[in-house]
């Protein structure tokens, strides 16, 4: 009986090393030699045990034969018999498809990929748990979402579907894959068709898709308010402020005390100016010029002392931090703070007094810093300029106060010449505009390019910026260990730069990048290479994705496109939450002697401010891409120039010279050969013409199709001696296609300006 016993516990030990053996590998079927080589069993008594554990376990459910006599672990058993499960936490970004990627709180862990059927009840920007699956050989992180930690949002923006009895919200945002279905009951008026706001109720277990109730009617697709206001809403971004908050706003007066204006440096009678887009409202910087005794200039840069009027904890600095940045859609502006501040009280308009917060330099002609003095002052605009009226004095013409533009212009460029000596990249940018009727149709698009208008405020503000950061941040400063918010912008991705390196290099340019001096060189050659060449858009925009994106931080690690040891943000507190909180943390260090502020409490303020500038940028680029659909949809088969901007399993993507719109070729619209993809080189081959198109090539494509809910445009290419067409010949339709290898998409269009 005991020998019995002991045999029993010995094969029970056995079967679980077999057990375990399956566990650690679930996704590969084994057979009974396979298994016999892990445990080292050469004797054919063992390997004849082996066999016949495997066909029991079998039998027994627990090893399930995926193919003749090679087994695979039952599922059900992987928790019992598997390796114990990992557990990490991020956020989910999910994809059009149905799968996902959660990008985890560790910032070090590489991203973890959930298959469409295992992403459970979680939505985009949801916090998540997920359990990790086994690791597989050359196969990236992989788990499934086991909870829903935080969920990002519960109101959804969409379109009502009324069909056979059923009711659902499609979501506009592609990244939300599924409708959300909506009882008979919960419809609150909405009709079919019509754009709507979804708040979810519920998300049955056994259901696929989540329950809601509608909650707001926007309109009609298609209108330009309600599209616009669907972009807003569906980032959870509010189109009006709270009542508290524009009643606290009502109550703040918009004289200035005497005892105020003397408590600060006055520079009511000094020369100063503002100059902003000729459309602007909010006007939150100033510059101030004159001769000192000595022959040296002082400069101020004045910037709307918006902390003044706007305490901690106020109804209006709550919704402000919420906000964290004002929205510019193509159409308007929606503000961080209420009209009354940013367009009145705050706004450095001409010929009032306001109160700013400034930093004041004394320059050489050479534009050398040769003293600042950081505080609190009292200003007088005597002028309001746009960048046009400037541009056309420094290009020769006449106007106001030209000698003064003139100085102003002078410094700047040495300022700016040293920075690109110091190894500043000289990113050139290009924003759409368009010009737009009174019903906000688009009836024109125009490129705005930065020119040395642009230029001479943005070095006046970087010179600032970077200024006030290293009073607090650099060593011998003794505010060097107290808690303060800079701008930081991290080394460029290593993979990135080197998919950056391959496409230029099939464009004929190369880079150095032994040392980031060498690298930075090359950047600037580069840009000035492509200069006026088809391809600029193409190179310029890339290269700005190869960099890291610049965030909010309590850490310093300098910013690497400026080549600044410390930077942050001060000069734009009426549109920007940290430049408010810079302003705050300048205040209590250098005139109430407080202690520093809790650094846990700042790094949050960091990651919320950067997130939602983030968010700021998605929801202005959708306004950009409907802008563009919009305006196309009239011009269905008329022709365009443009450059393939990217290449893809679909087909070319094409940006039109003139409106920037970007739309796909695809293949089958490609005449006279099939084309497959060589994503390697970042082109595409003709298979019987040799024919190549690659990022970059010049073409010309016929408009075929818009699709403005979407903001989706749909091209045609035209090659020489074609005539434009949007119908197919039945035996190109009817064709075989050949094999496309898959490949994501490898440029984009230009972007907005670089947000340093």
């Amino acid at each position: 009986m005991g020998k019995k016993k002991k045999i029993e516990n010995k094969l029970s030990v056995f079967t679980n090393a077999i057990l375990s053996i399956y566990g650690e590998n679930p996704f590969k079927p084994m057979n009974y030699k396979q298994i016999c080589k892990v445990l080292s069993i050469r004797d054919a008594a063992g390997k004849d045990v082996v066999y016949h554990i495997l066909i029991d376990l079998h039998e027994h459910g627990i090893l399930i034969e995926e193919r003749p006599y090679r087994y695979v672990l039952n599922p059900a058993y992987l928790e019992e018999y598997g390796p114990k499960k990992e557990y990490v936490e991020g956020t989910v970004d999910m994809k059009s498809t149905g799968k996902a990627y959660v990008v985890l709180d560790d910032e070090g862990g590489e991203d973890v990929f959930i298959a469409a059927n295992n992403t459970g009840h979680a939505l985009h920007g949801d916090r998540v748990r997920v359990a990790m699956f086994p690791k597989r050989k050359d196969r990236k992180p992989e788990g499934e979402i086991v909870e829903v930690l935080q969920r990002k949002r519960t109101d959804i923006v969409g379109v009502l579907h009324i069909s056979h009895g059923y009711v659902f919200v499609t979501p506009d945002m592609e990244s939300i894959p599924l409708d959300i279905f909506v009882p008979k009951g919960e419809l609150h008026g909405a009709r079919n068709g019509q754009k709507v706001v979804v708040h979810l109720t519920d998300w049955p277990e056994n259901s696929g898709n989540p329950f809601g109730e509608i909650i707001r009617v926007l309109g009609n697709p298609g209108d330009n308010d309600v599209e616009m206001e669907s972009i807003l809403l569906a980032h959870d971004y509010p189109l009006e402020f709270p009542k508290e908050v524009e009643a606290e706003a009502a109550k703040i007066p918009s004289r200035i005390s005497r005892k105020e204006i003397q408590a600060r440096k006055d520079f009511r009678e000094v020369f100063t100016i503002t100059i902003d887009p000729f459309d602007a409202k909010d006007f939150d910087d100033a510059i101030s010029l004159r001769r000192l005794e000595n022959g040296h200039w002082e400069v101020g840069v004045h910037i709307a002392d918006v902390s003044y009027y706007v305490k901690p904890g106020t109804a209006i600095d709550k919704e402000a931090y919420s906000r964290g940045t004002s929205i510019y859609l193509v159409d308007r502006t929606i503000p961080m703070l209420p009209e009354k501040l940013c367009n009145n009280v705050c706004s450095l308009r001409p010929n009032e007094e306001k109160l700013t917060f400034s930093v004041v330099f004394e320059l050489d002609d050479e534009a050398r810093v040769l003293s600042h003095w950081i505080g609190r002052t009292v200003i007088k605009s005597c002028r309001r300029y746009s960048y046009e009226e400037v541009q056309a004095m420094i290009e020769g013409g006449e106007g106001d106060y030209k000698e003064q533009i003139l100085t102003f212009h002078h410094l700047a460029t040495k300022l700016r010449e040293r920075r690109m000596a110091e190894g500043s990249l000289n990113f050139h940018s290009e924003e759409v505009r368009f010009i737009l009727d009174d019903h906000g149709k688009p009836i024109d698009t125009y490129v705005r390019v930065q020119n040395e208008s642009h230029e001479l405020i943005e070095d006046f503000m970087l010179l600032a910026n970077r200024t006030v950061a290293e009073t607090f941040g650099k060593p011998g400063s003794k505010w060097r260990n107290c808690t303060f918010v800079y701008r930081v912008h991290d080394e460029p991705n290593p993979e990135k730069l080197n998919n950056f390196l391959r496409l230029i290099s099939r464009l004929g340019y190369t880079m150095d990048i032994s040392t980031r001096s060498k690298l930075v060189k090359s950047y600037n050659k580069l840009f000035a290479d492509v200069e006026g060449k088809g391809e600029k858009n193409l190179v310029e925009s890339v290269a700005i994705r190869t960099m890291a994106k610049a965030v909010y931080s309590t850490e310093n690690i300098g910013h690497y496109g400026l080549s600044f040891d410390y930077y942050t943000h001060f000069t734009s507190p009426i549109r920007r939450y940290p430049d408010l909180m810079v302003h705050r943390l300048i205040q209590r260090y250098l005139f109430d002697d407080l202690a520093s502020v809790g650094k846990h409490e700042y790094d949050e303020y960091c990651a919320h401010t950067s997130e939602m500038e983030k968010q700021a940028e998605e929801m202005e680029r959708q306004s950009v891409k409907y802008k563009q659909a919009e305006y196309l949809q009239d011009k269905i088969g008329q022709v365009f120039d443009g450059l393939i901007s990217g290449v893809s399993k679909w087909g070319l993507y094409v940006e039109l010279k003139d409106s920037k719109c970007e739309g796909l070729v695809r293949y089958d619209d490609m005449p006279g050969d099939y084309y497959y993809l060589d994503e390697e080189n970042f082109r595409v081959i003709g298979q019987g013409s040799g024919r190549v198109l690659q990022l970059g090539d010049e073409v010309t494509v016929v408009v075929k199709n818009v699709n403005l809910l979407k903001r989706q445009m749909d091209f045609e290419l035209i090659m020489k001696g074609d005539k434009p067409s949007t119908k197919r010949s039945e035996s190109k339709r009817n064709g075989a296609s050949p094999h496309r290898q898959k490949g994501g998409k490898a440029s984009t269009k230009s972007k907005r300006r670089t947000k340093r």
